[in-house]
């Protein structure tokens, strides 16, 4: 049992790289605009990737969905809706209160509520016990690293931006309120996770392995989240008339495969993150979720400071953010505890 649950915590840290690395290519992308990127990212991980993926590894694909009950496939569809209206809310959000504050808040909710409302909801019954405490306690843990590494961004922001023009806070309320909706909506993905539990198993029914059993949750979940992604895209290209930037020949080729290659890193990210949940046993989908996020975060910073973010940023700065870093993983421990046999 131990070897399993190591098994699956390793597995849920290498779908957080993954995951967290997904935007790493746009860097290289400076031709395109954010909408060309955005939609080439979408279909490929929204929407094939997925479906390429729950074919292959799901037999008789269209008779699991067909199986599973309306009220099932109703909950997986919204609520993956629901997660892709957080992703565009996301972008809304730092735009106003600026990106530490934004990222602290968005994915504190999100870690959360994709934790802790799914066992409150299915396992009321475990909130008093040891793993229902130590879920919660290292979420509080968890916070107080957000904490810090949002001080950790203001300051480099603050020190980066010295002598040009203050960010406008005449929004603030509106932003911040944006990225509490934001950070609700996005830990639907999770709950689209948890409460498509009657898939899954009509998936291990047809011949489909306990690892890649979730596959069919995920490719319906997240291809209604690409249904927002892609309206606004699409909205974006008419608005700027930037289509002709998809034939751009100063581009080339290698434009649209970096694009690609950040929907590969992203689902990529999210399948590893199912095989690890699995392993973790029957509260995987709830314990995994708060570590999933926390290493996503953690690998978004170290690529932060490999493209340069970071530089110009005070010790004090990099000690607000090196201290959360480790405010994380303490966190991490605690939740892993908690999931010990």
């Amino acid at each position: 049992m131990g070897h399993q649950i190591g098994w699956g915590l390793l597995l849920v840290f290498a779908g957080g790289i993954l995951n967290g690395s997904f935007a790493a290519p746009m860097k290289r992308l400076s031709a395109w605009r954010w909408e060309n990127i955005w939609l080439v990212y979408s279909l490929t991980g929204l929407l094939i990737l997925p479906w390429v993926i729950a074919s292959a590894t799901v037999p008789h694909l269209g008779s699991v969905l067909a199986q599973s009950s309306g009220s099932v496939v109703a909950k997986v569809a919204l609520f993956g809706f629901a997660w892709g209206i957080g992703g565009l809310l996301f972008g809304q959000g730092i735009a106003r209160v600026g990106m530490a504050l934004g990222f602290a808040v968005i994915l504190g909710i999100t870690s959360t509520f994709g934790s802790l409302l799914p066992l409150g909801i299915l396992h009321p019954d475990q909130l008093g016990t040891r793993q229902g405490v130590t879920l919660i306690a290292g979420t509080v843990v968890m916070s107080l690293g957000l904490v810090f590494l949002a001080i950790a961004g203001k300051r480099r922001e603050r020190e980066q931006a010295a002598g040009t023009a203050t960010l406008d806070h005449a929004g603030f309320g509106v932003g911040l309120l944006i990225c509490i909706l934001s950070g609700v909506f996005s830990s639907m993905l999770n709950f689209a996770f948890v409460f498509g539990e009657e898939m899954r198993q009509i998936s291990l029914d047809s011949g489909a392995s306990t690892a890649m059993s979730g596959n069919a949750i995920w490719a319906l979940a997240v291809s209604c989240g690409f249904l927002p992604n892609a309206a606004y895209c699409i909205y974006l290209l008419n608005k700027n008339h930037t289509w002709g930037t998809f034939r751009d020949k100063a581009a080339g080729a290698g434009y649209s495969l970096g694009a690609t290659l950040t929907g590969a890193l992203w689902y990529g990210g999210l399948v590893v993150y199912g095989m690890g949940t699995d392993a973790l046993g029957i509260f995987g989908k709830i314990v995994g979720w708060p570590v999933f996020m926390s290493i996503d975060i953690v690998t978004g910073i170290v690529w932060g400071f490999v493209g340069g973010e970071w530089k110009g940023a005070s010790r004090t700065a990099l000690g607000y953010c090196l201290t959360g870093i480790g405010i994380l993983f303490l966190a991490i421990g605690v939740i892993s505890l908690g999931n010990a046999p």
